[in-house]
């Protein structure tokens, strides 16, 4: 059972991944932030939308993801699409970039929430790009599951 913190907490979830791309690969990272970044996170100003991460040196930089500025920021307001430093070891940052070496793959971030400590984590998917055949293929599996469940529960009803 959540506790009355944890209901409250924003998950701001990237929609148009699970869309636009097949997930190979799941990793909770940390993430570099500033001071006015996690206040305006955690009122849910944040969209992961076009975002995606790239190898910079021994590093992996997350760019193209906005947090929206704080309202009450002033002077000491962040740029709302600068890029940010992931948090990993060393070896997962080899792991990682020795599959997005293979053709095609990226790294997206799927989630941006707070764990039970109360830190923010980027949920990244190592992600395969879908072509428009794949996605039409995927809708029709979805609606045919859908309307499998309906006549299943009409069935159930009568």
């Amino acid at each position: 059972m959540p506790t009355a913190t944890e209901q409250h907490r924003p998950r701001i979830v990237n929609r148009k991944a699970h869309r636009d791309y097949t997930m190979l690969e799941r990793v909770e990272t940390g993430i570099v932030l500033l001071g006015t970044e996690v206040k305006s996170i955690r009122e849910g100003h944040a969209d992961l939308t076009g975002g995606y991460a790239v190898v910079e040196g021994d590093a992996i930089v997350l760019r193209d993801i906005h947090i929206k500025p704080f309202e009450f920021g002033h002077q000491f307001n962040h740029e709302p699409r600068r890029p940010r430093r992931l948090l990993l070891h060393k070896h997962e940052i080899k792991r990682l970039v020795g599959k997005v070496t293979l053709k095609g793959c990226t790294l997206i971030p799927l989630a941006l929430y707070f764990n039970r400590r109360d830190k923010i984590k980027v949920e990244l998917g190592l992600c395969l790009g879908k072509h428009t055949i794949d996605k039409r293929e995927t809708m029709k599996r979805k609606t045919a599951d859908r309307e499998a469940e309906r006549a299943m529960a009409m069935r159930r009803k009568s």
